[in-house]
C-alpha cells in the first residue's frame, strides 16, 4: 500500500550498494511471475514505494521508453533501472538476472518434457494446461485491445491484420509493415485518430528517493557520441562473433546458425510483447524450419506461463527441442545439444534489448519528458490485437480438435478452457493460479477417464 504525502519519509535513503542491487535483481529473477504487468508492479512496489531507489516520475519515464521498444518491456525496464543506478554493469546484472533463472528452469523443464512427456502424470497435467493457455491468450487479446482500440480506424486495422493472417496466412513482418505504413499515412491525414500514449502517469509521492525528480543526473547517464558509438560497436561484435562461429562450425544452413539469425530478426519484431510475436515464431519454428510441432509449441507456451521471467522465454523451449534434433554432436547427445541451442536462442533474442537501453537511455534521460507513441506505433499496436486473436483461435483449433475438424471435439479441454476464461474474466484470477487449477483438473480427468 502506498504512502500518502503526509506520512511519507522526509529524507532520502542512502544510495544502494552494487551488492544490494545484485541481491535484489537475483531475487526478482526468481519471483517475476505474472507477465509484464505483474513484473512491473513488483519492481514499482520494491524500488519506488519500499526502497525508494528512484522516484515515481523517473520510474515511469523509463517505463514509457521501454514500452515503445520492441522486446520484453519488463526486462528492458529492469535493465534501464540497473543502468541508471550503477551504469553499464548495473544494467547487465539487472537485465541478465531477469532472464537467467528463467533460462535455467526452462532448460530443466524442457529436459523433463523430452524425457517424460508420454507418462500419464505429465500428459494429464499438460492436458489441463493447454486449454488454460488458450483462455489466457484470449484474455491477453482482450486486455491489449481494451487499451489499444480507441476508434474505428484502430478496429479496422485489427480486423485487417486478423484476416491477413487467418485467411491468407500472410507473413507476420508484412502485417507489421503494412500497419506501420497505414499508421504513418493516417498520422498525416487524420492525426487525432492515430495518437497513442502509454497511459503510465502518476503524481504520487512516496517520499524523497535516491534518484528523485530533481536529482542531478549521474555522470554515466550523460549522452556522448563516442559512448554511443562504442556501445553499438560492442553490441555488434557480441552478435557477430558468435554468429560467425556458428557459421564456421555448421554452415549457414546449420540448425544453430538458422536459429541465431531467425531469433535476431524476431527480437526486432516483438512490438506488443510475447503474445504478439508468437505467431511469427510459430511460422518460422513450426512451419518453416520444423524445429518442433504445433502441439509442442502450445506445450512450450504452457511451460513459459508457469516459470518466472519474460514470457518470450518460450523461445528457450523452442531452441531446446530444435537443438535436440540437430546435427550437434552428431545426434548422440540430444539433451546437451538442446541445452546449448536454448542458450544460443536466448542470447540472440535478448542481446538487442541491451543495445536499445544502453544506446537510447542517455538520450531519454537527457530530456525527462514523457514519451508518446508515434502514429505508426499506434497502428502496429492495433494490428497486434488481430495477431493475438488469430493466435488464440489457432490454439483453440489444435486443443479442442486435436485430430482436426474431421475428428471429435475434445469436450474436457473445452470445459477446462471455459472454466479458465471464467476465472480470468469474471473472478480476476492470476495466470499462475489459473494454470495450477487447470493442471490439477486435467490430471484428475486423465486419471478417471479409463475408469469411467
Amino acid at each position: 500500500m502506498s504512502l500518502s504525502d503526509s506520512t511519507a519519509p522526509a529524507i532520502a535513503p542512502p544510495p544502494p550498494r552494487f551488492v544490494d542491487a545484485f541481491r535484489f535483481w537475483l531475487k526478482l529473477g526468481f519471483i517475476s511471475f505474472g507477465g509484464p504487468a505483474g513484473q512491473i508492479a513488483v519492481m514499482h512496489q520494491e524500488l519506488v514505494e519500499k526502497r525508494r531507489w528512484l522516484s515515481e516520475r523517473r520510474f515511469l519515464h523509463g517505463l514509457n521508453y521501454c514500452m515503445v521498444l520492441p522486446g520484453p518491456e519488463a526486462q528492458q525496464h529492469a535493465t534501464y533501472i540497473g543502468w541508471l543506478m550503477h551504469g553499464t554493469w548495473g544494467g547487465i546484472v539487472a537485465g541478465g538476472l531477469f532472464v537467467l533463472p528463467s533460462l535455467l528452469i526452462l532448460i530443466l523443464l524442457s529436459w523433463l518434457y523430452v524425457s517424460f512427456a508420454e507418462l500419464t502424470l505429465v500428459a494429464g497435467i499438460f492436458s489441463g494446461i493447454k486449454p488454460a493457455v488458450t483462455a489466457i491468450v484470449l484474455h491477453a487479446c482482450y486486455r491489449i485491445g481494451s487499451r489499444a482500440l480507441k476508434n474505428s480506424w484502430h478496429v479496422a486495422i485489427t480486423a485487417g491484420a486478423f484476416v491477413a493472417l487467418f485467411a491468407f496466412d500472410a507473413p507476420f513482418p508484412l502485417v507489421v509493415a503494412i500497419a506501420a505504413v497505414t499508421g504513418y499515412l493516417g498520422g498525416r491525414l487524420a492525426p487525432s485518430q492515430f495518437q497513442y500514449t502509454t497511459g503510465h502517469r502518476s503524481d504520487k509521492s512516496y517520499g524523497p528517493a535516491v534518484l528523485d525528480d530533481d536529482t542531478p543526473l549521474p555522470a554515466h547517464t550523460q549522452f556522448r557520441w563516442t559512448r554511443l558509438a562504442r556501445t553499438v560497436i560492442v553490441c555488434v561484435a557480441l552478435w557477430a562473433l558468435p554468429m560467425f562461429t556458428l557459421f564456421t562450425l555448421f554452415g549457414w544452413q546449420g540448425t544453430l546458425t538458422q536459429m541465431a539469425w531467425f531469433f535476431t530478426k524476431a527480437a526486432f519484431l516483438t512490438f506488443g510483447g510475447a503474445y504478439a510475436v508468437l505467431p511469427y515464431v510459430y511460422q518460422g519454428a513450426v512451419e518453416q524450419f520444423h524445429w518442433l510441432s504445433g502441439r509442442q509449441m502450445i506445450d512450450g507456451l504452457a511451460l513459459g506461463e508457469t516459470t518466472p521471467g519474460p514470457l518470450i522465454m518460450v523461445v528457450a523451449f523452442v531452441g531446446f527441442l530444435g537443438g535436440a534434433q540437430s546435427e550437434l554432436f552428431a545426434g548422440d547427445k540430444p539433451l546437451l545439444a538442446g541445452a546449448i541451442a536454448a542458450c544460443v536462442v536466448t542470447w540472440f533474442t535478448f542481446l538487442p534489448s541491451f543495445l536499445f537501453i544502453f544506446a537510447g537511455a542517455p538520450l531519454i534521460e537527457k530530456t525527462k519528458d514523457e514519451l508518446h507513441f508515434t502514429a505508426p506505433l499506434a497502428a502496429i499496436t492495433a494490428a497486434l490485437v488481430g495477431v493475438i486473436l488469430n493466435l488464440a483461435l489457432f490454439f483453440a483449433w489444435h486443443v479442442f480438435w486435436p485430430q482436426g475438424f474431421a475428428g471429435a471435439l475434445d469436450w474436457p479441454s473445452l470445459l477446462i478452457a471455459l472454466l479458465a476464461a471464467t476465472a480470468l474474466f469474471r473472478f480476476k484470477w492470476g495466470v499462475i493460479r489459473v494454470i495450477a487449477a487447470s493442471a490439477a483438473l486435467g490430471l484428475v480427468i486423465t486419471l478417471i477417464t479409463p475408469i469411467v
